[in-house]
């Protein structure tokens, strides 16, 4: 029987993890019949933005993509994090399966990943043995979603606030985090200085921090993964 030809992304910039996601693809095509697998492999935002640009406008299929949420922002400050990357590839290639790889284990962060991306694989990395590799990518190529333990204990507890972050809040983070100041922002930023102020009260609340305390609420963003 003829091996039916996937294409997989690999978006880490880990090179070792990057290497364990293509043994496991390497794995999985020397102990079936089923698949073959063309493999890439970028390390950050722009080369892999570059890669989904180039498919998309030829109209070619990356079938699967493993996502890392802890990434350099891009060179042009438009794409902040593997999370922005997520929401890059839904638009540009709505058919290719994601699977989400992050050390985030966050209640907070998890759900919105889930809520943003909607991922049809998640791992959490303290999870991942070479087994649950090869067995995440084989659920999702055939049956998704696959979510890893720590996922599902997560989905299970429920978080009490149904806010989720968008891009918008996550760049009023990111001037924040740069050293931008409040009233520049809405330089770099579509919405008044009324709009960025009560959003960034939005933020405070979310995160339990003191709104006034600019330093503090960088501080959980970044310790909950957002920057």
């Amino acid at each position: 029987m003829e091996k039916k030809q996937l294409t997989a992304l690999i978006i880490d910039d880990h090179p070792l993890i990057s290497e364990a996601y293509k043994s496991a693809f390497q794995y999985i095509e020397s102990q079936e019949n089923e698949y073959r697998f063309e493999i890439h492999v970028k390390h950050n935002c722009d080369d892999a933005c570059a890669i989904i640009k180039e498919y998309s406008s030829l109209k070619n299929k990356i079938d699967v993509i493993f996502l890392d949420m802890r990434l350099p922002a891009s060179k042009d400050g438009t794409i902040l994090s593997g999370e922005d990357l997520g929401l890059k590839i839904n638009q540009l290639l709505p058919d290719s399966k994601i699977i989400v790889s992050t050390t985030f284990n966050d209640n907070f962060r998890v759900h919105s990943i889930l809520r943003n991306i909607n991922p049809d694989g998640f791992l959490v990395k303290n999870d991942i043995t070479p087994q649950e590799l090869v067995t995440a990518i084989k659920e999702v190529i055939t049956a998704p979603p696959y979510y890893s333990k720590t996922v599902m204990k997560l989905i299970r507890n429920q978080i009490a606030s149904d806010y989720v972050l968008d891009d918008i809040d996550r760049k009023i983070l990111y001037e924040l985090s740069i050293g931008n100041r409040m009233k520049k922002l809405p330089e770099v930023i579509p919405l008044s200085f009324a709009g960025i102020q009560k959003r960034k009260r939005q933020l405070a609340k979310v995160f339990d921090v003191d709104g006034n305390d600019d330093r503090e609420l960088i501080l959980v963003a970044r310790d909950k993964g957002f920057l």
